[in-house]
């Protein structure tokens, strides 16, 4: 269940409320324009800035007769400020006011989004510094390759949510755009200045060309960036997880005082809010789905995709700013286990060294083919001995043939694993 006090800002922009406070926003904008270029009396123009207002029980009402929301709403305005109302939404169609609105909408979502990745960097940079050195086992296919160190995972997510930030600037810029140009697209009943004028107080740029509607490959890339911050944020819960698993057991998700795990078993800390996660963002990937199939519409436009986004784009912005407050709450509150760490490293039995052992028998002058030979014996037997693999090449004929004992506990030395993740820092400014 999504907690509701990590909610309001971005709930309140897709409120009813606010949804037709943009759409008046829209409507003043236009008159105001036509009002610049002398089609609005003045004495008109400030009766409608300051009597203009609706009501969203009115609305309710009227467009349970004419089923149409925009007219409703045009209605219930055109009540509150009289004979002047005649100006409104001279020249305009429905999506006029709906797209430019909705980009309004989409855009202070960015913003809150854009505000809660900066925080969740802020917090990777911080976890990145302070396990740089924590020494832990690196595993591919799920099984121990080499030793890396925990701190390399957080700067890794930290360039991912970086690139996440840089998508949605792009995506924020591409659906900030207005559109003002009447039935088609074509400025039919309205001159294309009073979409300049319009945009340019909304703080949006007019749409160089459209039909009846914005082009919905601009929501589709919005809906798309989303997506990816949803994965983004979906691997790391993965990772912590898998981590968290009681045959590694090397971190844990917070579990607060009072907080229970299970109703049948006591004992149990289960990583609750990662799978959740997890979960959200399969919602997220397939509103992207929907926003991709609304970029084909009839002709000119049909609504097809109107009904689609009054779900998929609020709950899509909604989803990714809740997934993001709680993997900020996570990773700033994980619990770390360096010694589960190093236990593991130590059940590999030295195994994780085998690369290591390769390319010193190969700057030996044997065969790449030859090297393996060796090293895979000696690491098999290691496997069903229980014995430690620098063990068995300390005893290896083959091997210290070519290898002293000296050279052998260099090969084993874990310091050798991390020589260079201070040039990886470096390089990614932390």
């Amino acid at each position: 269940m999504i907690d509701r006090y990590t909610l309001p800002k971005m709930r309140e922009i897709w409120s009813e409320e606010h949804k037709f406070a943009t759409w008046l926003q829209v409507e003043v904008a236009a008159c105001e324009a036509w009002g610049k270029l002398g089609k609005i009396p003045s004495g008109a123009l400030r009766k409608i800035k300051s009597k203009a207002n609706f009501s969203i029980k009115r609305i309710d009402e009227i467009e349970r007769t004419v089923d149409h929301d925009v007219i409703a709403f045009l209605t219930s305005v055109a009540e509150k400020v009289g004979p002047d109302s005649r100006f409104i939404h001279m020249g305009m169609t429905s999506s006029d006011v709906v797209d430019t609105s909705l980009s309004l909408i989409m855009r202070d979502a960015a913003d809150i989004i854009l505000k809660d990745i900066d925080e969740f960097i802020k917090v990777l940079r911080k976890m990145a510094r302070k396990y740089m050195g924590v020494v832990m086992m690196g595993r591919s296919h799920g099984v121990h390759a080499e030793p890396m160190t925990f701190g390399l995972k957080f700067a890794l997510w930290m360039k991912e949510m970086e690139r996440n930030k840089e998508r949605m600037l792009a995506a924020r810029k591409t659906i900030n755009v207005g559109k003002i140009s009447g039935a088609v697209g074509t400025y039919s009943n309205i001159d294309p200045r009073v979409e300049e004028i319009a945009c340019k107080k909304l703080g949006l740029t007019p749409d160089p060309v459209s039909t009846q509607i914005i082009q919905r490959d601009r929501h589709a890339e919005f809906a798309t960036v989303l997506a990816i911050a949803a994965a983004t944020l979906e691997k790391i819960a993965l990772e912590i997880r898998g981590l968290q698993k009681t045959e590694i057991g090397e971190v844990e998700e917070p579990f607060r005082k009072g907080q229970k795990g299970s109703s049948a078993m006591p004992h149990k800390k289960n990583p609750i809010t990662c799978e959740r996660v997890c979960g959200l963002a399969r919602i997220v990937r397939a509103n992207a789905m929907v926003a991709l199939e609304n970029v084909a519409l009839w002709h000119e436009r049909d609504i097809s995709h109107s009904s689609t986004e009054r779900i998929s784009v609020p709950d899509s912005t909604i989803l990714v700013d809740y997934m993001l407050q709680k993997m900020i709450y996570v990773i700033d509150n994980l619990v770390v286990l360096p010694e589960k760490m190093k236990q593991n490293i130590a059940k590999s039995q030295g195994l994780t060294f085998s690369q290591r052992l390769l390319i010193a028998l190969i700057d030996k002058k044997l065969t790449r083919e030859q090297a393996y030979a060796i090293v895979q014996t000696a690491a098999m037997q290691a496997r069903t001995s229980g014995r430690h693999l620098k063990d068995l090449i300390l005893n290896d004929k083959k091997a210290r043939k070519y290898l002293s004992a000296a050279e052998i506990e260099n090969i084993f030395d874990i310091r050798y694993y991390l020589r260079n993740v201070d040039k990886i820092y470096k390089r990614l400014g932390l």
